[in-house]
């Protein structure tokens, strides 16, 4: 067995590790967080300075318990986990867990950091340890407590107000604020109307736009022509001023004045940072934040591109755009002889980190090799893996080459008579002389007006005659902000210093899978809940939604993270005025004034208001109040209605269900409606889901259609049918069973179903157990569990306590309990997810009945071919 044990997050990771620590070293996967607070009221008691109750994730305890065995065999322990707080988190974690257990007794401990999985950087890595960073590890704590503080509060005042399942994030909220307030100034933006004057020169025989730069001696601005009278009339003074002039082949001449010449340049962007990437990702390959990270991921651990598996970017957590010396040599080195060197620049270029919150130590996202070019391992990995490693490739590089030149040009030209009342148009060109670094990559916009494209005037000289060839007004209207995509969001996030580089994916996930938002041409749309959830939180705890409370919490934690002020001190400022508003809001505000409640109008049948609100299912119109004598009328809203944009008519709409549609042949009522589980039509006492088909259109005839698939389906599942014995065998979601609708009964895997007699399934079925009566068994069951687990517990305690004198006596005797303890366990896994624990009595019934139905299929040829003559 190795001497030294090295932990690592991932056994990617721990693959790419391995095969540059030789013998001598191995390495395991903790996977991930090792522990965890406590999912229950309590796990950060702010009574007792914040305490907090942790436990071992279940996922995790099978590495744990590989890590505890292998590290007994070694002399030291590495913790290689990540390196900022997170993957400090881990290593404290875990070294917590195995100094508890006793599992470091008389080991080296060692703490390494590494920003990328290079041969060179684990070796230095490991023969440079430190200790743990306490101050990191506070940080993460301090982070994870007010996470806790503010879920474990908020959350269940969200279900209590508005409806189950709900959530609140510290750092969540304040981004579904963002996306609300964006939809809330498009849902009050008035669109203002304006017209261009979009004009056409004409010189040497070459076309060229113009643009009308003064109109009457004033700059044409956007709102100049604000109508189509005010425009037609520029049209005609500019061509009748023109014309004035002069005429080619029936045009007004223009009279060049001046030209201004320039050469511009642009420098490259620095290299990528975590928010740069994710931007960047989604903007040129489509990746969402989640995906984006995921890759990089894999990229950093280790892909294998035909030499084993290779580490190909550095740490992809980061807000630094530093590169360290001898990646920027590498990368000139690598530019100039795939470019050239008159593409490199002339110095290196140094670019310092603007975040004044950057992480830690880090570098920039770069390739661990620039030598390792897109080409090389194009083939070699998955596409997207590919393209991902292509763009932070090409971005690294880029950032070293030369600035690109363009040279510029403005020809001013006059219409008519100079003086205090002149006409004046201009034409703009630009040509590319020198790409430098826009032969390798250019940064990507959410700004579609931006155009680098050469733009080539004919040659002109002051004095010229210009024919002016074309003038056309156009109509235009102002256009509402657009709404975030997830490149812009995550930028958004970055400037109000809202989470870190390692949360702005999670933060996404959460608003998507909480249903807050919704994605409509790749933009953020919130949904009714969110807007429901956002004016709850701004409207009562509006200061824990302000951006700059939010940032200002994040400066806090960094300052935990250098050692600035104890962990406790942001929890202190936060906890006892947030625990006070949330007292008083439980008490003062009702659901009632949560549910974004909006009447309608009146219902002309009962003259009682129509109105649409959110409950605790989702959105519904009512007609009536809880306080008439009669029950209210509801209706849900349809697929993609919004409770703001819900008009009078669409809710009387609502309430044509159920519709009777007609009868079968058999002259069942066939009725359409729309249930818990979605729209359907119902025949008799059946039904049969309407996937496609929307309930309050649907006609008797594709009613009729969808009925008769719904049977074929049926009879397609049916293999055997007793009904006399009220018996089927059929196809189910997990293969073949039989059942008499108060047992189900596994087919024996060696048994064709069609060949089952009606013994055979009486059999199988007196053996299976009763379906149904699930949660008085699964709570009894969980109850006994308990008390199994509670005397399992004391017993192996009270041995441990009984032999404490004898060397070894407390471990050997927890060794003999942990088989017993382990089946408790999962006895008690098995009734909390809802399945009774299996008696021995019970297990061996249904193995026998099973036994027997195979015994009698096998014997069955042998007694046909015994009573052959």
């Amino acid at each position: 067995m190795a001497a030294n044990l090295v932990i690592v997050e991932s056994p990617a990771k721990a693959r790419t590790i391995k095969k540059y620590l030789g013998r001598a070293f191995d390495v395991l996967a903790s996977y991930g967080h090792v522990r965890d607070l406590v999912p229950k009221e309590g796990a950060v008691d702010p009574a007792n300075g914040y305490a907090m109750k942790y436990q071992v994730l279940e996922k995790n305890e099978r590495h744990v318990d590989a890590i505890a065995r292998s590290l007994k065999k070694s002399d030291a322990l590495y913790l290689a986990t990540d390196p900022d707080r997170e993957g400090e988190a881990i290593a404290w974690h875990l070294k917590e867990i195995l100094t508890q257990r006793g599992d470091l007794d008389g080991k080296q401990v060692h703490r390494v950091v590494f920003y990328e999985i290079t041969r060179n950087a684990i070796r230095a890595a490991v023969e440079q340890p430190r200790g743990l960073s306490l101050d990191l590890v506070n940080a993460q704590q301090a982070r994870r407590a007010l996470d806790y503080l503010v879920g474990f509060n908020l959350s269940p005042l969200l279900w209590k107000k508005v409806r189950r399942g709900l959530s609140a994030g510290r750092v969540q909220s304040p981004a579904l604020r963002m996306i609300c307030e964006r939809e809330e100034e498009i849902d009050a933006f008035k669109a203002q109307e304006y017209w261009t004057l979009d004009a056409e020169g004409t010189h040497g025989g070459q076309a060229f736009p113009l643009k009308v730069l003064e109109y009457r001696g004033r700059k044409v601005e956007q709102f100049t022509f604000t109508d189509e009278s005010a425009a037609r009339e520029a049209e005609g003074t500019l061509k009748a001023a023109a014309q004035a002039a002069g005429r080619v082949d029936g045009h007004g001449l223009l009279k060049v004045i001046a030209i201004d010449r320039k050469q511009r340049r642009r420098n490259p962007a620095p290299p990528f940072t975590t928010s740069t990437l994710q931007q960047e990702a989604a903007r040129k390959l489509g990746f969402n934040a989640r995906r984006t990270m995921r890759l990089a991921q894999q990229l950093y651990e280790g892909v294998d591109v035909g030499e084993g598996s290779v580490g190909l970017i550095t740490y992809m957590r980061t807000d630094s755009v530093t590169l360290a010396a001898e990646a920027v040599q590498e990368i000139r080195e690598v530019a100039a002889r795939l470019y050239g060197a008159q593409e490199v620049a002339e110095e290196p270029r140094i670019y310092k980190t603007k975040s004044k919150n950057a992480q830690e130590a880090h570098e920039a996202i770069r390739p661990t090799s620039a030598a390792i070019t897109p080409a090389d391992v194009e083939g070699k990995m998955e596409d997207d893996l590919y393209r991902l490693y292509s763009l932070i490739w090409k971005r690294a590089v880029a950032s070293q080459m030369s600035h690109a030149l363009f040279d510029t040009v403005a020809v001013d030209m006059l219409a008519g008579a100079d003086g205090p009342e002149r006409h004046l148009l201009r034409a703009n060109g630009s040509t590319l002389v020198k790409p430098g670094y826009i032969a390798v990559y250019q940064e990507g916009s959410d700004d579609a007006k931006a155009d680098d494209a050469d733009h080539v005037l004919p040659p002109m000289h002051e004095g010229d005659a210009v024919a002016l060839t074309a003038l056309n007004p156009t109509q235009h209207f102002t256009e509402p902000p657009p709404r975030y995509s997830e490149a812009s969001l995550v930028k958004a996030l970055e400037e109000h210093g809202i989470g870190r580089p390692s949360t702005y994916a999670s933060i996404i996930s959460t608003l998507q899978d909480r249903e807050y938002v919704e994605m409509d041409s790749r933009r953020f749309v919130p949904t009714d809940i969110g807007k429901i959830v956002n004016r709850f939180l701004t409207d009562h705890f509006h200061r824990y939604v302000e951006y700059g409370f939010t940032a200002a919490m994040e400066d806090e934690l960094d300052a935990v993270s250098r050692g600035e002020e104890p962990w406790t001190t942001p929890l202190d400022k936060f906890w006892k005025p947030f625990i006070r508003q949330v007292e008083k809001i439980d008490k003062t505000v009702t659901r009632e004034q949560v549910a974004m409640a909006r009447e309608l109008g009146r219902d002309v049948a009962s003259g009682k208001p129509v109105s649409v609100r959110m409950g605790r299912y989702g959105p519904f119109v009512q007609i009536g109040t809880k306080d008439d004598e009669e029950k209210p009328r509801f209706a849900g809203l349809r697929p993609g209605q919004k409770m703001d944009a819900v008009t009078l008519a669409d809710a009387m709409e609502l309430f044509k269900l159920p519709r009777t549609l007609g009868n079968t042949a058999q002259g069942e009522t066939i009725v359409a409606n729309v249930g818990r589980f979605g729209p359907y039509v119902k025949y008799g006492s059946k039904y049969a889901s309407l996937k496609e088909d929307d309930p309050y259109t649907v006609t008797l005839e594709r009613a009729l259609e969808v009925i008769r698939l719904k049977q074929e389906a049926d009879l397609q599942r049916i293999i055997q049918d007793f009904p006399a014995a009220a018996i089927q065998v059929l196809n189910g979601r997990y293969g073949p069973y039989i059942t008499d609708r108060k047992k189900n009964a596994r087919v024996p895997k060696d048994r064709d179903p069609k060949s089952l007699t009606l013994e055979e399934c009486r059999e199988l079925l007196a053996a299976a157990p009763e379906r149904g009566r699930w949660g008085k068994g699964r709570r009894a069951a969980a109850a006994t569990v308990a008390k199994d687990a509670a005397r399992a517990g004391n017993g192996a305690g009270a041995a441990a306590g009984g032999n404490a004198a004898r060397p070894g006596g407390a471990k050997k005797q927890a060794a003999k309990a942990a088989p017993a303890a382990a089946a408790t366990r999962r006895r008690a896994k098995s009734a909390h997810a809802g399945r009774k624990p299996r008696s021995a009595a019970k297990t061996s019934a249904r193995k026998s009945a099973a036994r027997k139905v195979r015994a009698k299929s096998a014997a069955a040829p042998a007694r046909a071919r015994a009573a052959k003559p």
